[in-house]
Parts: C-alpha cells; structure tokens; sequence
C-alpha cells in the first residue's frame, strides 16, 4: 500500500511538472510583423492612391504597431500623425450600441421588448407591401412589434437611404438626415413614415441607430451625448473623442478627399468637410459624427477586447460584450443588402460578426468570431478575441471602399497565421 501511494504521489508530481514546463514553453503566436504592414500601408501613398493613412494594433495586451504615412492635409503640407483628428462617422454606431447596453446591464429593457414599450410614436408603424408606386402606396400592418434586438441588428423594416424605392423617396423628402432637428422631432418624422419591408426579415442599413440614440436618452434620462461622454468617454480616458471639435484642435483635422474614377483625389472644401465638428448642431446622431484619434478609439477597441474593462474602467460585463459580439441575425435572414461584402458575416448589436474563414484569397483576411465595423471615409476597426487582436486603421477620403486599404492591412496583419499564409501564397 505504501509502495502504490508512493508511486502515485510520484506520478501527480510528475504530471504536474510537465504541465508547467508546456505552459512555460508555450507562447502565444504573434502575427503582427511591423515591417509588412508599413510596406502594406505605404504602397498605397508611394502609388498617389491616398494622401495620407495610419494605423494602430495592439496584440496579447500590447502596442505591436503603429504607423503613419503621408499627409493628413495635402495642401498645408502636414503629415499623417499619431494625434491626427479623423471623421469616424459609423465608427460611431458602435459606441451607441454599448452606450445603450449600459442601460441594459442596469435592467431598464429587455432586448426583445417591443420599441413601442418606450418609444410609442413608433408602436403602431405600418409597412409597404412592396409592389405599390408612390402615387398607389399601399400599406400593410406590422406582422409583429418591431423589438429592441431588430434595432440592434438592423432588422427593424427601415428603408437604407442609399435604395431607390417609393418609401426611399419618402423618407428623402421628410429630411430624416438632417442634423438641424431634435431627437423627438426626428421620431416623430419617424412614426408617420411607412416601413420598407416587415421587421426581422431584412437586413438594412437604416435610420435605427437613431432610435437606440433616442432610447439612451428616455431611459437614462439624460442627452443622448451627454450620457456617452460620462459613461463611455470620460472613464475611457479617450480625450480627443467628441461631437465637436474646439478651435484651438482644428489644425490636427485631417482634410478630406473626394477620389475620382481617374484615381485622382480632390479635397472637399473644409467648410463642408467640417461643417458638422465645427458647428453645434440640435441632433448629436448615434450613427454618425464622431471625430476621434487612433489612440483614443483603441482605448475603446481595447475595452471590447477586454471583455468591457480597461485599465480599471469596467464599461460591460464580459457576457454582455460577448452577446453583443454574437450573431443575431435570424436563419431565415437571406436579404441582407451589402453585408455580404464585408466577408462571411453576420451581425450582432451594431458589430458585423465574422462566421465564417475567408473562402478564398479574393476576400480580405480574418478570424471567426472577430467582430468590426468601419466608416464613411475608409477608416475601420475590429477585435479578434481568438488571436487577442485590436486593430485601428484611418484615412480620410470617400466614397468607400474605392482603394483596396482594407484589405491590404488585413491581409498584412494575418499574413504571420499559417493558414492565411497558404490562403495568400495562392494570389
């Protein structure tokens, strides 16, 4: 007996120093190589592609890259800088959606409550039945309440702007864009307008944003911009990040760029560039208008990868990021407008979610489960739980997507994964 016992104490201790020699030989794979993504990134100033471009990772808990190549103002000579002000626009839409999951940590709302619990001016919206012109519109009623999760993944019945359609037309003529209105009065436009399509069957890029903006507001009981700078801003140390931008910071604006077929760039004069960051307006949109530096919109990265925390700022739980971070969208969901473009993905609360790998060298780089979203002037971010990856990328130019940046700096950053290795060898 006292020869078995020995033999098994033994065999524990055994196991147990073999386990801490793995662990100590164990690493975490690093994928980032500096020297490839600056070649990556200044290709495109060295070809007159852009003017100006930066970016920032952080892999495992550290600062593995930054770069800055080119001018953030082409015709003032300034160069693209670590402290570079960009327009993020939908970069935006992101903090939104964790401004409102705030309150759901609280418990003010359940995600599939019905809009209307809250925002009655919306309770009773009817919908197009998708056949009749403008001059014959014929509606039809809701198959069922629009909810607080249809807003968070886009399936709410909102028309995208960006369609030609009878409804299209109709919320373009209401001006719902306009900056010059209230929230409430906004809502209001809202509540009289038909729906494109009945909720939970599309995915559109519409005007829900807005009304998630509008629901931070009733339920915290406080401004829209206001609540997130307390709660997301402010204890996020991101100093730069805001709705408007003092005049003593304009001169680190990055100007904006208008690309042409021919892929010339022209600037758009500043006083319509800026027009919204120098001005106070009455709507602070939830979909749009943030200006924001890599460094301060990293912190904000960081905090997601971190599972809500950042260096002692708890802003979510873990299971909430993780909810928002999941695929919501219904099986059934085959509509869903351009998302397809952005990979194999799905949507979560105001993140596209990745589902699926690359299905071939043709799409850009990345990792089931990382979840991301970009911007109206080519500025983008995503997490990478998997490989503990934050990623920032800016430039200034639209339209979108017309220079193939993205891609680039993915491929670039996931080049060091042997199975993205084999996938970009085959180009």
């Amino acid at each position: 007996m006292y020869k078995l016992r020995t033999w098994h104490i033994k065999s524990v201790l055994l196991l147990a120093g073999l386990c801490l020699a793995l662990a100590a030989n164990s690493k975490p794979v690093n994928h980032v190589d500096p020297a490839r993504i600056d070649a990556a990134l200044k290709q495109f100033i060295d070809s007159k592609a852009l003017i100006g471009v930066s970016a920032l990772v952080y892999e495992h808990g550290h600062e593995a890259y930054f770069g800055a190549f080119g001018l953030a103002d082409r015709e003032a000579n300034k160069p693209m800088r670590r402290d570079t002000l960009a327009q993020i626009f939908s970069m935006t839409k992101p903090i939104t959606g964790v401004a409102l999951m705030t309150l759901y940590e609280q418990g003010k709302f359940q995600l599939d409550d019905p809009i209307g619990k809250y925002v009655p001016e919306l309770a009773k919206m009817q919908v197009w039945d998708g056949k009749s012109d403008a001059a014959h519109l014929k509606l039809e009623p809701l198959n069922r309440p629009i909810t607080i999760r249809d807003l968070g993944r886009y399936t709410t019945g909102l028309p995208s702007l960006q369609e030609t359609n009878p409804v299209v037309d109709l919320y373009l003529n209401a001006d719902v864009q306009s900056v010059e209105q209230t929230r409430d009065e906004l809502i209001r436009k809202l509540g009289k307008l038909p729906l494109e399509y009945q909720p939970g069957t599309k995915w559109r890029y519409g005007e829900q944003v807005e009304i998630e903006a509008l629901l931070v507001e009733r339920l915290s009981r406080q401004p829209f911009d206001v609540y997130v700078r307390k709660h997301i801003i402010e204890p996020l140390h991101m100093k730069d990040t805001g709705y408007f931008v003092a005049p003593k910071d304009r001169g680190r604006l990055a100007a904006l760029y208008e690309w042409h077929d021919d892929g010339s760039l022209t600037r758009v004069p500043d006083a319509d560039a800026f027009n919204f960051n120098t001005k106070d307006h009455p709507l602070k949109p939830g979909s749009w208008g943030l200006v924001s530096t890599l460094d301060d919109y990293m912190r904000f990265t960081r905090m997601l990868l971190n599972g809500g925390e950042l260096d002692g700022a708890r802003i979510l739980k873990p299971e909430t990021v993780k909810l928002m971070a999941t695929n919501a969208l219904p099986e059934g969901v085959t509509d869903t407008d351009w998302l397809p473009s952005k990979g194999r993905v799905g949507f979560g609360i105001n993140f596209a979610v990745r589902i699926a790998p690359p299905k071939g060298p043709e799409e850009a780089s990345g990792t089931v489960g990382e979840f991301f979203w970009d911007g109206l002037n080519d500025t983008l971010f995503w997490v990478d739980p998997k490989n503990e990856i934050a990623a920032v990328l800016f430039t200034q130019y639209h339209p979108f997507g017309k220079v193939s940046l993205h891609k680039a700096f993915r491929d670039a950053i996931y080049a060091g994964d042997p199975a993205a290795d084999s996938m970009l060898q085959k180009k």
